[in-house]
């Protein structure tokens, strides 16, 4: 079987966001929300900002594509372009909008909110309740990533995804850490 390369299907997924038909008012419930931002440095009217140029260089895009689904399902498409290649990362939506430095998105989106001080515990730090888009680019710096689950980001409102620099951790006492914040998206659910 031929195998389909990143960008071949990252401009997929491009043509499907600029041709998909708008949804009716009678069905808007489950109309797509898309975010598209090129990374730069950080101001107020930016949408996709990089702290790490050598990992998320200026000019980097990220295209989003937030989804709900009958059943209480959401599913969250993230392409990106022209980051550094054949590099893993972690990616997960965070409750705050990106600022001036990485912590500034907060926490992790989670649907089931953790008790208070309870960190890296998988009972919570899980892609069932959080949003993880992990990836790792290919030769060109692109990839695709999605994550469909039981979560109501309309809803509980989080603000943007976060890039990390390494793939997520899943053991218990570090569960959901994937290292410094290299990079944000402002994302509207």
């Amino acid at each position: 079987m031929p195998r389909i390369s990143t960008a071949a299907i990252a401009a997929a997924f491009a043509a499907m966001t600029v041709t998909a038909p708008v949804a009716s008012a009678q069905n808007d419930d489950y109309s797509p929300r898309v975010t598209y931002g090129t990374f730069g440095p950080y101001s107020e009217e930016a949408v996709a900002v990089t702290y790490n140029t050598d990992q998320v260089p200026v000019g980097a895009t990220a295209r989003v594509i937030s989804t709900p689904l009958p059943g209480d399902h959401t599913q969250v498409i993230m392409a990106l372009h022209d980051l550094k290649p054949n590099s893993s990362y972690g990616a997960h939506v965070h409750a705050q909008p990106c600022g001036p430095s990485g912590a500034d998105a907060g926490p992790h989106f989670q649907q089931i909110q953790a008790p208070e001080g309870v960190s890296g515990d998988p009972t919570y730090a899980n892609p069932n309740n959080e949003v993880w888009l992990d990836f790792r680019t290919d030769s060109d710096g692109d990839a695709v990533t999605t994550a469909f689950g039981d979560w109501d980001l309309r809803e509980r409102d989080p603000d943007s995804i976060v890039i990390h620099k390494n793939p997520t951790k899943t053991a218990p006492g570090v569960a959901g850490e994937a290292g410094t914040r290299l990079a944000c998206i402002n994302v509207r659910f």
